[in-house]
């Protein structure tokens, strides 16, 4: 099935699960849209991808093999909304595959600025590359231009680089291959207990890498926050509906001993409907201290999907714990991988001694 072969109207009303049908053929991801769109194979298989990328890029002439790839094709990165690291990974994943970029990262310097809809800026760059990145504060709109795109003449892939503050699906991507990496001496990811702090309520990398979680059996999530930053019911509906195990709480110091993996997160305030609004909540007690390291599971970890401000104290950086510079980096990785496996070179790659 793909997004040619359904109407807007009934896609939309689908489940996310539903929808993520409509998203991957087989092994080939034609759109990366949401995280519910990726079950245990695609996340095992990618992980596997992005390990062999790894390996290859560690000399010249594997880098050079990697560039082979895909100098053919082009890719737009629309980046609508501000960012740092996704931008820069999927530039740098890009770079690896040897794909040509192109990129919008400010409207004022778009036809947006005459009034150009976001939409009609898409369809525009379809005219002219082979692959859309897209960020964008619009809820929903890397799923409706990918639907959009579908069913034109040129029907190109749209990754979601984050939209609204619904779904960060590659985030999520890189997060699971840093937990997978993580454990992968001490059982992976089954079983482990996962606790998620801070702004819970408007984190999407939580939404993401929570709905990524349900492809792994006995684990368990624990969400600490305060109470106006708690995990959404949307979220908790859908760990009932996949039978996984979790806690609502606002203890952390207490809960610190039961984790094997801690994932922090910032306060959302760019999301406040009033200015200033974020800062009424005390959240003082949900920061991660040099002396919660003595409490840490020896072989647990600490991630964070950056930026941070004061929720890590820097103190901890030193600790090999603390892995959220590895998890940023992981991050190009895995989204070498997603690219080379929407282009449908991820066989070559995977094979890459046999044609050394």
């Amino acid at each position: 099935m793909g997004l040619n072969e359904i109407a807007w109207d009934d896609y939309k009303d689908l489940g996310l699960y539903e929808k993520g049908k409509f998203l991957i053929d087989g092994n080939h991801v034609e759109h990366a849209l949401i995280a519910q769109q990726f079950g245990r194979k695609e996340l095992d298989y990618l992980g596997e991808l992005a390990t062999k990328i790894r390996f290859i890029a560690k000399t010249r002439e594997g880098m050079d093999f990697l560039n082979s790839q895909l100098p053919h094709k082009r890719a737009m990165l629309y980046f609508t909304q501000p960012s740092t690291r996704t931008f820069l990974s999927f530039f740098a994943a890009c770079q690896i595959l040897g794909l040509r970029i192109g990129n919008v990262r400010d409207t004022a310097t778009s036809s947006e600025f005459k009034g150009e809809t976001q939409e009609d800026s898409v369809r525009s760059f379809s005219s002219y590359y082979d692959l859309i990145v897209m960020r964008t504060k619009k809820k929903g709109l890397a799923e409706r231009m990918a639907w959009v795109l579908a069913n034109s003449e040129r029907p190109i892939p749209i990754i979601n680089a984050g939209s609204g503050q619904d779904q960060h699906p590659t985030q999520a991507l890189l997060d699971i291959y840093t937990l997978q990496r993580s454990f992968e001496g001490i059982g992976g990811i089954d079983g482990k207990t996962v606790m998620f702090v801070g702004d819970l309520a408007r984190g999407r990398t939580v939404r993401s890498l929570a709905g990524l979680l349900t492809n792994y059996a006995g684990v368990k999530l624990l969400f600490v926050a305060p109470e106006q930053l708690q995990i959404s019911d949307e979220i908790l509906k859908l760990l009932d509906d996949a039978d996984v195990s979790y806690e609502i709480t606002s203890e952390f110091e207490e809960r610190i001993p039961e984790a094997n993996a801690i994932y922090m997160t910032r306060i959302q305030d760019e999301w406040d409907a009033h200015k200033g609004e974020s800062a009424k909540v005390d959240t003082t007690k949900f920061c991660f201290k040099a002396e919660h390291l003595d409490v840490l599971k020896k072989d647990a970890v600490l991630m964070h999907p950056l930026p941070r401000r004061n929720e890590i104290s820097t103190d901890v950086d030193h600790d090999p714990r603390a892995v959220y510079w590895r998890q940023m980096r992981n991050g190009m990785w895995i989204r070498t991988a997603l690219i080379a496996n929407i282009f449908a070179v991820d066989k070559s790659i995977l094979n890459y001694e046999n044609q050394s």
